[in-house]
C-alpha cells in the first residue's frame, strides 16, 4: 500500500502533541500497513525523532470457526483496544497512567457484581429500560404497498423512550457511576447536538456530580432546546467557537487541567483506549435486548440490522451483540448530505482515509494534506470528521455494509414517520430510516427489519418544518416515489 504521511499536531492544555497521520493512497488502499512515527521529548510527542509504531492490518480473512458451532465467529476485539490496525492510544506521555487508570476501574467494573446490580436498577428505574421493539405495521404496509404487496416487516428499537430521549442516556449513567466509584467530583463531556449533554447533565445530577458541558456555538444555534434542557439540569454549558469536533478538543484540554478531580465522560464511540470500548459496552444492551424481544416475537433473530452512523455509538449498541451472527446482515448508514459528490457530507467511512484524531487510528475525513475537513449533516450529531475504530475494523473485514443517506432523504423519512406512525424520531435516526426506500424493494417478502431509532425527534421539530413549510402528506409521498 502506497502511504503519504502528513503531519498533524493538537494542542491539549498546552501540552503539544505532534504526529504523523497515515494516508492512504487510495488506488492501493488496503494492501498494506501503515506507519505512525512519534517519540516522547519532555511534555512533547514530536513526530518522526525515534520510535515507529507500524500495524499491519490484518488479513482479509477475518472469520474463524469455533469448536461449539458452525457460525464463523467474527473475531474484533482485544483487551488492548485494538480493532485490527484501528483504535490504540496516540495522546500524550501524560495522559497514559490516567487512561490505564481508566482502563483498570473499566476492566474491574465489569466483573464487579454489585456494580452491575446498581447499573441494571438504574437502567430499569431511572433510565426506562427495557425499551420497546415496536412493529411499525402503518411504515410496513406503505413499502409493501409500493413492493406489490410483498416486503419485510419494519421494527422500531425504541431508544427515543429513554429518559433524556435518546440512546446516550445507556452510557452517561454507568459512566457517572465509574467517575463517583474513582473519587471524581467533576464531569467534562463534549456534545454535538445535545443528546449526549443532556444525558450526562441528567446523570450527574442523579449522582450530585459537578458537570460542564462543552457544545460547539453552531450546534448551540441549531439545538437550543437541549441547551435549555442542560442548564435547567444543571450543567454549566460553554460555549466553543465550531461544532462538535472544536467541542471534543476543548473538552479534552479542560479535563487535562485538572486529571484529578475530573472525569471525560465520552458519549461518542471515539478517541484513545479505553473509551471507544466503555461506549460500546454499555450502550450494548440495546443489541441484547433486541436478541431477547426478537426470540419473543417470532421466534428467530432479526435478519437486518439498520442504524446511522456518526461516530457509531448507537450503531455499535445495535450491532454488536450480533457481530458473531453472520446471518444477520449489519447496516450502516452515513450522512450524504446534499451529496457526496458536493464534498459536503459526514460519509466518514464511505469517503474518508485512514489517520490518527483525538488519540486514535481510524477511517478520517481530510484533504491531501492530511488536515481535517469539516464535515456537514442535517444531523447535528453525525457532522464528526471521524468514527468508531470498531466500525473501521466491520467496514474493512467487510462485515458492516455500508449506505448513505443526504439531507433530502433524511428530511423526508422524519415527516414519514411522523405522519404513518405518530413517533417523530431524531434528525440522526431519520438517516436509518431514509435508506428503507432502496432497502425494501431488495429484501424478501417478511424479512425482519430492526431499525435504532436512536433519539427523540423533537429538537429537530421546528427546524424540520420551517425547512418542509408544513407539506401534506400526500406531498410526502409523492416525493417518496421519486427518491430512487
Amino acid at each position: 500500500m502506497a502511504c503519504s504521511l502528513k503531519t498533524q499536531t493538537c494542542f491539549l492544555n498546552g501540552l503539544k502533541f505532534q504526529a504523523e497521520t497515515a494516508v492512504m493512497d487510495k488506488r492501493t488502499r488496503g494492501n498494506g500497513s501503515v506507519s505512525v512515527v512519534c517519540s516522547a521529548e519532555g511534555d512533547h510527542m514530536t513526530a518522526g525523532r525515534s520510535t515507529a509504531l507500524v500495524m499491519s492490518p490484518r488479513p482479509r480473512t477475518q472469520f474463524e470457526t469455533t469448536t461449539t458451532t458452525t457460525r464463523k465467529v467474527l473475531i474484533s476485539t482485544s483487551n488492548t483496544g485494538k480493532f485490527g490496525r484501528f483504535g490504540g492510544k496516540y495522546v500524550p506521555e501524560t495522559l497514559i497512567t490516567c487512561l490505564s487508570q481508566l482502563e483498570s476501574e473499566f476492566n474491574m467494573v465489569l466483573q464487579d457484581t454489585q456494580f452491575q446490580a446498581e447499573l441494571a436498577t438504574a437502567l430499569r428505574d431511572y433510565v426506562g429500560r427495557e425499551t420497546p421493539l415496536y412493529f411499525a405495521q402503518r411504515l410496513t404496509d406503505h413499502y409493501k404497498n409500493k413492493g406489490g404487496g410483498a416486503g419485510p416487516e419494519i421494527y422500531l428499537k425504541r431508544e427515543d423512550l429513554n429518559h433524556g430521549g435518546s440512546h446516550k442516556i445507556n452510557n452517561a449513567i454507568a459512566q457517572a457511576m465509574i467517575a463517583k466509584r474513582m473519587g471524581r467530583t467533576t464531569v467534562v463531556a463534549a456534545t454535538g447536538a445535545g443528546q449526549h449533554g443532556v444525558a450526562t447533565a441528567a446523570a450527574c445530577a442523579k449522582l450530585s456530580l459537578k458537570c460542564t458541558i462543552l457544545m460547539g456555538t453552531l450546534d448551540m444555534e441549531r439545538q437550543p432546546s437541549n441547551v435549555t434542557l442542560m442548564n435547567l439540569l444543571g450543567a454549566e454549558v460553554k460555549g466553543v467557537n465550531g461544532n462538535f469536533k472544536d467541542a471534543s478538543s476543548e473538552a479534552m484540554r479542560e479535563w487535562v487541567g485538572n486529571l484529578e478531580t475530573s472525569y471525560l465522560l465520552t458519549g461518542a464511540a471515539v478517541g484513545p483506549h479505553p473509551c471507544p470500548s466503555m461506549v460500546r459496552e454499555f450502550q450494548s444492551v440495546i443489541g441484547k435486548e433486541t436478541r431477547r424481544q426478537a426470540m419473543e416475537r417470532w421466534g428467530g433473530k432479526p435478519d437486518v440490522l439498520l442504524a446511522c452512523v456518526g461516530t457509531g455509538s448507537n450503531a455499535l449498541g445495535l450491532f454488536h451483540e450480533f457481530i458473531a451472527d453472520e446471518d444477520v446482515r449489519l447496516m450502516g448508514v452515513e450522512a450524504a448530505g446534499f451529496g457526496l459528490h458536493t464534498g459536503k457530507h459526514s460519509a466518514t467511512l464511505a469517503k474518508g482515509d485512514v489517520g490518527v484524531y483525538h488519540g486514535a487510528m481510524t477511517y478520517l475525513l481530510q484533504d491531501d494534506q492530511g488536515q481535517i475537513v469539516s464535515p456537514h449533516s442535517i444531523g447535528v450529531g453525525m457532522e464528526y470528521p471521524g468514527v468508531s475504530p470498531e466500525l473501521s475494523f466491520l467496514k474493512e473485514t467487510g462485515r458492516l455494509e455500508l449506505y448513505t443517506v443526504t439531507d433530502q432523504e433524511a428530511l423526508h423519512a422524519y415527516q414519514l414517520l411522523c405522519r404513518l406512525e405518530g413517533i417523530f424520531p431524531a434528525m440522526e435516526a431519520s438517516h436509518a430510516l431514509g435508506f428503507l426506500e432502496k432497502l425494501c424493494p431488495t429484501l424478501p417478502d417478511g424479512a425482519k427489519v430492526v431499525i435504532n431509532c436512536s433519539g427523540r425527534g423533537d429538537k429537530d421539530a421546528l427546524a424540520v418544518f420551517n425547512l418542509t413549510q408544513g407539506s401534506t402528506l400526500p406531498d410526502l409521498l409523492s416525493h417518496t416515489k421519486g427518491i430512487l
